[in-house]
């Protein structure tokens, strides 16, 4: 994407509201297929970091499935030396979220942090309890927020696989 492209919004617009660069459809993020076992997730609508590839596996793809269609990336590109950049906007029941996602990788070459800045946090706080109820009865779900004021701000303990 270039800085003239279609896909920026209008001066005083947020970025999550603008539709998405139409060369970036078909794109899917290769780092998910290549997890370190050790491979952390975190961000704005988890308390805490999940360790463990299961676990990254499982809440990245669980969040896909919710976006259903809706997902569409103004950018994707690499980032310094070993990262990975993502910038998409989806709808999660038709409220608008925008996402960055900065991927590190190892040493190794494979994805070892993701982490995930969302917005708005209306949208962020409505998709976190959603997925608190998807992963509920597992032990991811303790990490999203629950709708008290208690969750919002609480450090979690990563999960580890054994």
């Amino acid at each position: 994407m270039s800085i003239g492209s279609k896909a920026l919004v209008e001066e005083g617009s947020p970025r999550y509201m603008a539709s998405g660069d139409p060369d970036l459809a078909d794109y899917y993020p290769a780092w998910l297929d290549n997890l370190a076992d050790d491979a952390t997730v975190e961000g704005s609508m988890l308390d805490g970091a999940v360790q463990g590839a299961e676990g990254v596996r499982t809440i990245v793809a669980t969040i896909r499935t919710v976006y259903g269609d809706s997902q569409e990336f103004h950018f994707t590109g690499p980032c310094g030396d070993d990262g990975w950049l993502e910038d998409y906007i989806a709808r999660v029941d038709d409220k608008p979220l925008g996402c960055v996602v900065l991927v590190t990788r190892n040493a190794a070459g494979q994805t070892q942090h993701v982490v995930a800045s969302y917005r708005p946090v209306s949208t962020v706080l409505f998709f976190s309890r959603l997925l608190r109820e998807k992963f509920a009865g597992t032990p991811y779900a303790k990490y999203f927020h629950d709708g008290s004021r208690e969750t919002a701000g609480r450090a979690r303990s990563a999960v580890r696989e054994s």
